[in-house]
């Protein structure tokens, strides 16, 4: 399996049965999973949502946004309790606008499960943790 490093990008090989043991990443040496959303960026984002074989589920949140910051430490909360079938990600949709519009985001906070690029699933509206945990694994039964 390729997963992106949440440290430097750098793709890195990872066998299945391994992703449970904290791998590292072969260039810097940091865990490939650190139990907290990755911030997606312009720079980073095909690594992570396009390239990795690791369902990327992204929310897309700007900071002025109260159901937003409402729903960030359940979010944050949530990553230990996916990862490692799954990297949680954040996406200021002020910041870059650009992916914010690819993916059509019209209201926030907005979660898509992207997997090779694609869409796979989405939500609106700000969550508990649980019940993210849960549109998560019910997204995944849906990922081939």
């Amino acid at each position: 399996m390729v997963i992106a490093c949440p440290t430097d990008g750098v793709l890195n090989r990872v066998p299945v049965a391994k992703l449970g043991e904290d791998p590292k990443c072969g260039t810097c040496h940091n865990p490939l999973f650190q139990r907290k959303a990755l911030v997606l960026t312009s720079a980073n984002f095909e690594k992570h949502a396009v390239k990795s074989d690791l369902p990327v589920v992204i929310v897309f949140w700007a900071a002025w946004c109260g159901p937003c910051r409402a729903m960030s430490p359940a979010f944050e909360a949530a990553a230990p309790l996916l990862e490692p079938r799954v990297r949680l990600a954040k996406l200021d949709v002020e910041a870059e606008q650009a992916i914010a519009g690819r993916y059509g985001i019209r209201s926030i906070p907005s979660m898509i499960m992207i997997h090779h690029g694609r869409e796979i699933a989405r939500t609106a509206g700000a969550m508990p943790t649980p019940a993210i945990v849960q549109w998560v694994e019910k997204a995944l039964a849906t990922v081939s």
